[in-house]
């Protein structure tokens, strides 16, 4: 059996067998990872992968499982604790503005700037409804590329503002290609190869020394500023999503 809407498999969620195959993506909720582990332990396959679903939904879970490949010093704050731990070790590094991201909050939205952790400790102690969240330190100069992959197709393009560090185009920025090389490729393969995604948006930062590191990644995302159009790279993601279903029929 083949389902392919998350609509349909609620429907039919307790006929499903070893075997069956469920193609679509699962909505953000507290009990969507609670339901792909629960196909995975019952032998269903998930295109794409339950893995990357669940990654790309959540900052927080991005930060746990593909930390080495992020800004250093990335650190998920998942209560009061760390954060009195976190002001200790950015201290002893000289570290002094630092960022959060709010988890599940897109488009920049959930980005903020912090003068250090101790303002940051200051107002979050208040509430305990803060946590968890993702803490960096502030990057001043920096250049923020958009990577779209989808099988062999590759495209970059650079995000900027002046007037504001964030640089989505959510937030009022601009756009220009960029020439991606093979390592800043090899680098978005391997992230996408950890978290089982079969296609990807990633976000990149280049520092002002040229060191790059992973900022998000996601099965979906905006492509505002890309060359490709979104008819074609939903035609191209499908056929990368065929010919993984067509993998597992086989089995």
């Amino acid at each position: 059996m083949i389902i392919i809407s998350a609509k349909e498999l609620m429907a039919r969620y307790n006929e499903l067998r070893q075997g069956d195959i469920f193609v679509g993506k699962l909505g953000a909720g507290e009990l969507k990872s609670f339901l792909l582990v629960d196909l995975l332990e019952r032998g269903v396959c998930c295109v794409p992968s339950p893995l990357s679903q669940i990654i790309s939904g959540s900052k927080v879970i991005q930060a746990l499982l593909l930390n080495k490949w992020m800004l250093p010093n990335t650190l998920v704050i998942s209560r009061r604790k760390n954060l009195i731990d976190a002001i200790t070790r950015y201290n002893s590094l000289g570290i002094q503005s630092v960022i959060t991201k709010e988890d599940r909050m897109h488009c920049g939205f959930g980005i903020r700037k912090w003068d250090s952790v101790e303002t940051l400790y200051s107002f979050v102690s208040m509430s305990e409804s803060s946590y968890p969240f993702i803490l960096q330190p502030f990057m001043e100069n920096f250049t923020d590329i958009r990577v779209v992959v989808a099988g062999d197709y590759v495209e970059a393009y650079t995000r900027h503002n002046p007037d504001n560090f964030r640089m989505n185009m959510a937030a009022g920025g601009s756009s220009s290609p960029f020439l991606l090389d093979e390592e800043k490729e090899k680098l978005c393969r391997a992230v996408m190869d950890r978290g089982r995604f079969p296609f990807a948006h990633i976000d990149i930062l280049i520092a002002s020394d040229g060191k790059y590191y992973l900022s998000e990644i996601a099965l979906n995302g905006g492509i505002k500023g890309a060359a490709i159009g979104r008819t074609e790279l939903e035609q191209r993601k499908k056929e990368i999503t065929d010919r993984l279903v067509g993998k597992y029929e086989k089995k």
